[in-house]
């Protein structure tokens, strides 16, 4: 043993600047390997033994450094003995990263669930709780419901927080060991608990209680988190970087809009089919703005309406029909949002699932709900908001996980401070690629994956085909079946199904459409003889605006060192090239390859340059959005008020 770790150290002074962090974390990896060997002769009440023994002398001030190795292994013995699962060793060095509060860079099938149980209980161990964030509630529920013995083996409680619990279940899932949730819920949790701690400081406790000598605090008057210790960020580029940009607002009651304004979002959302392009408006497709040209202000003050819109301003009556106009050309029922009793549900374009409670701000919500003739819902105040960024800067210790982080190493540097260290995959990968397809419209693109799907099926391979939005999905759909092709449909409208489809998509000539749904979080387990077809196919319908996504996507096949492949399929209607150059730009493309059904591989290259420039676009935007908190809260800061609570509209 001694020799091996003299060996290790050696390997860690001489491998190259990149690799040396890797090099001396696996001799840490060889001292778990020594505990491993010796907690297998244990029988379970003495491994519990050992982890209360842990806990102890965590407590005791014991640096959790030094505990480390003997905290991994006894998590991977007790993997090993409730799931069947033990720790390889790219997972050990997975865990030591997050400990190490860096973002480990984990292939898609390689096990970061798993892997997060290891720093999750090592961090545990002092008593102050070890919260998980992940991408949504499923997720959430899933992994606490599927770790749980792992910790309950050794001592450890494990709780999970969803929409929809009440406070008391809130609070007692955050005073278990192990916490997990989403960092949606995180953070409006922690701003339930400020705003209850300005009341507290305001004396507004029942007065006559504390005179009668009562106890003034009620369940509701308790805080439900108990501090911010230690997080990991599951799929830390979406919540870190892709939701950076929604902040989670608590709205006030009481604030809502005159009858006058919910005519006004009316008017306008029905005469804005009346302004022409060019003549009433422009447009910045890059930057997604609508302005009305001098002809469309005429326009918009000389068309009949209520007789309440005399009583705004005309710079208010042209927003109106600004936005009106804008909802109408990008604002698109199954696409952006879907409609379900009678309300707008956004649909997040990172993970094609609902996000339930967001609402757009600046009336656009408003306008939506006009636009397709719904209840006008009354905008409210803001109670209290903040970014997740802003939540992350609460916690003692930042680390997360995922397995596209090479493409934002840059951001996790600047914004957190954290450093992505890319690990090893436990087999050598078998995916293959297979070249790109541009075509010069939607019609011929979607012929072209019916055709390849149906080639898949004669092999008796599975097909996973991933589309942008839900009205997608539901096209594609329409065309398999014109085709006589069986096949099921992932997306926002079939929540409930989610785990009966997915557990069905690898089995042998199955044929799955999916939004972004089945991508993070999502693991297709292989049927009998589909290894040796080939594997799971993938067809990337279209690129998505971050190229983050599409290998999501593509990372559901050949994993774990299983066969699979992938193809991309491209066409000049595709959004990611109308929103980087603008449709004037789009049309010259069009017309210049006009008389060519399948484009060459220069047109190839035009998506991949178009979908760089959406993400810089993205990227500029979120520096801009973080350099406006961070003024907004020096400002606030500085005149006394809280940053979180004291919120514009307040």
């Amino acid at each position: 043993m001694i020799a091996m770790s003299i060996q290790g150290h050696i390997r860690a002074l001489l491998a190259p600047p990149g690799r040396r962090r890797l090099a001396r974390w696996r001799v840490l990896v060889e001292r778990i390997a020594g505990f491993d060997k010796s907690l297998r002769e244990l029988n379970d009440q003495k491994l519990h033994n050992c982890s209360l023994s842990l806990r102890y002398r965590a407590k005791s001030g014991e640096p959790l450094d030094r505990l480390l190795p003997e905290a991994y292994a006894l998590v991977a013995e007790s993997a090993a003995r409730t799931l069947g699962m033990r720790h390889f060793e790219v997972q050990y060095l997975g865990g030591i990263a997050i400990d190490r509060g860096c973002i480990a860079e984990m292939e898609t099938g390689e096990g970061k669930t798993l892997t997060a149980t290891l720093p999750l209980f090592l961090n545990a161990l002092s008593g102050r709780g070890a919260h998980l964030a992940t991408a949504n509630d499923y997720l959430a529920v899933r992994d606490a419901d599927w770790m749980r013995p792992v910790f309950n083996l050794l001592g450890m409680t494990v709780g999970a927080i969803r929409g929809g619990l009440s406070p008391a279940d809130r609070r007692a899932a955050y005073q278990c060991d192990v916490t997990y949730g989403t960092a949606r819920e995180f953070g409006f949790d922690f701003l339930r608990d400020r705003m209850l701690a300005r009341r507290v400081e305001e004396g507004r406790q029942d007065s006559m209680a504390g005179m009668l000598g009562l106890s003034t605090e009620t369940a509701a008057d308790l805080p439900v988190q108990r501090g911010l210790h230690f997080v990991v960020i599951d799929e830390a580029d979406n919540i870190l970087i892709d939701e950076a940009r929604t902040p989670l607002i608590i709205s006030a009651s009481g604030l809502g809009d005159s009858q006058t304004e919910i005519d006004c979002f009316r008017w306008s959302a029905s005469v804005a089919d009346q302004f022409a392009e060019e003549r009433d408006f422009h447009t910045d497709a890059k930057r997604k703005t609508v302005e009305l040209t001098a002809e469309g202000r005429k326009l918009a003050r000389t068309l009949p309406g209520p007789e309440n819109l005399v009583a705004i301003g005309q710079s208010h009556l042209y927003e109106y029909v600004e936005r009106a106009i804008k909802v109408q050309r990008e604002f698109h029922r199954d696409q952006q949002f879907v409609v379900r009793d009678g309300e707008v549900v956004i649909v997040d374009e990172y993970t094609g699932r609902l996000s339930e409670g967001r609402r757009w701000s600046g009336g656009l919500h408003q306008t939506v709900e006009a636009k397709e003739g719904l209840e006008i819902t009354l905008r409210d105040g803001h109670a209290a908001q903040i970014t997740v960024q802003e939540l992350c800067s609460h916690y003692s210790r930042l680390s997360g996980m995922t397995g596209t982080a090479s493409m934002s190493i840059r951001e996790f540097r600047k914004v957190y401070n954290l450093s992505v260290v890319r690990i090893p995959t436990n087999r050598p990968s078998q995916r293959q690629q297979l070249p790109d397809f541009a075509f010069r419209t939607a019609d011929e693109k979607w012929a072209a994956i019916v055709n390849e799907t149906r080639d898949m099926l004669a092999l008796g391979r599975p097909v996973l085909i991933g589309t942008r939005s839900i009205d997608k999905s539901e096209l594609l759909s329409r065309r398999l079946a014109e085709e006589g092709i069986e096949h099921q449909v992932l997306n926002a409208r079939q929540l409930a199904m989610e785990a009966e489809i997915v557990a069905d998509a690898g089995q042998s000539a199955r044929v799955t459409v999916a939004t972004n749904m089945a991508g993070r979080g999502t693991d297709i387990a292989l049927g009998d003889g589909v290894a040796e077809a080939g594997g799971l196919h993938v067809i990337c319908s279209e690129m998505h605006d971050a190229g983050r996504i599409d290998r999501q996507l593509i990372g559901r096949c050949a994993r774990q060192g299983e066969p699979g492949s992938f193809r991309r399929f491209l066409a000049i209607d595709d959004d990611i090239l109308t929103t980087a150059l603008g449709p004037s730009r789009v049309k010259e493309i069009r017309d210049s390859s006009a008389g060519e059904e399948e484009l060459p591989l220069r047109f190839v290259r035009l998506f991949r340059d178009a979908q760089r420039k959406v993400q810089h676009k993205h990227f500029h935007d979120r520096q801009l959005l973080m350099h406006h908190v961070k003024q907004r809260k020096d400002r606030q800061t500085a005149m006394g008020q809280d940053p979180y609570l004291d919120t514009p509209g307040n």
